[in-house]
């Protein structure tokens, strides 16, 4: 049977996958903020989808947690309520992660079977359920990476996790606009405005990926000043630890390059906007760049903002 070259049904399964995809990177940033993702330290992937339905397992769960030393350095006074408050993240987490596999995979088979899924959505459709999978062993990795020695995760696996969510969304929208269109979303474009969007989209993902070694340092909690750093313009550096520690997890230097890659990415971003809205004659290509553009500047503003109240919006 012939393939179709497009497929609006194929192509709104994506975006609903996609959409899952978002739902968990907004949870998982809600578990890192609340310190959730070691509150369960165990990997069990068909087991572990149901929570404790007793005061014995609640007691069995943390009790787990009490020998791993985040308990002993960062909670030693917790009770079993306050963590349950903790381990809901972690368990909604990995819940939501189950469930992108299950929306990935299911679907896939059945439109499939049906001959419903064009060509070259196959393949892709392929890489991201193994890309799912892999990235399930990522969680995992970095989750046991703050079970011996640390009290958090590894920050450098924090930014793996995150990465791969982000690559995985993606792929995951690329592959859904192509499914509904039948063709490259970028035929017919200048290849210099192709080549900017790219650029564009690289700087975007590289602060992704600094924002997580902020995270995963704590790295918002000094140099709380701006535009300096405790009044000079670089932070103070200590080299002779090696420069894969200093580049991973010194505060003041990941601080910098995020702030660093900020600044380039804010003035890109409105030079490329300008620049389309002079010469593209696409009045929604116009729009889609000044709206990056000034969500550029909105979240520069809210980094800024971040920085001053100390990473506590209530101040």
């Amino acid at each position: 049977m012939r393939l179709p070259l497009k497929s609006p049904t194929v192509a709104a399964w994506l975006f609903l996958a996609a959409f899952t995809i978002i739902a968990l990177l907004v949870v998982g940033g809600a578990t890192r903020l609340t310190t959730s993702g070691l509150s369960i330290t165990e990997w069990k992937p068909i087991s572990g989808i149901l929570p404790p339905g007793s005061d014995a397992g609640w007691a069995a769960e943390f009790a787990n947690y009490k020998k791993i030393p985040q308990f002993a350095q960062i909670n030693p006074h917790m009770t079993v309520d306050q963590f349950k408050g903790i381990y809901w993240w972690e368990w909604a987490h990995r819940l939501i992660a189950r469930l992108l596999g299950v929306i990935y995979l299911l679907p896939f088979v059945f439109f499939l079977l049906m001959s419903e899924v064009p060509a070259r959505v196959i393949w892709r459709s392929g890489v991201a359920i193994a890309l799912i999978l892999f990235q399930g062993l990522v969680g995992w990795w970095m989750v046991a990476s703050g079970l011996s020695k640390r009290a958090f995760v590894a920050p450098e696996m924090l930014m793996f996790h995150l990465g791969m969510a982000l690559l995985l969304l993606a792929w995951t929208l690329w592959t859904a606009l192509e499914a509904g269109e039948g063709a490259p979303r970028s035929r017919g474009a200048p290849w210099g405005w192709r080549a900017g969007a790219g650029v564009l989209l690289g700087l975007v993902y590289f602060q992704c990926l600094l924002g997580a070694l902020v995270a995963g340092n704590q790295a918002g909690l000094v140099y709380n000043d701006w535009p300096l750093m405790n009044g000079g313009v670089v932070p103070y550096t200590d080299w002779g630890q090696g420069i894969g520690m200093v580049l991973f997890h010194d505060q003041g230097v990941v601080q910098f390059m995020h702030r660093l890659n900020a600044y380039l990415l804010l003035v890109f971003a409105i030079v490329f906007a300008i620049r389309l809205a002079i010469r593209c004659q696409d009045d929604t290509v116009k729009g889609l760049a000044i709206s990056v553009a000034v969500l550029a500047c909105v979240q520069a503003c809210l980094g800024i903002a971040t920085l001053w109240t100390v990473v506590n919006f209530k101040k």
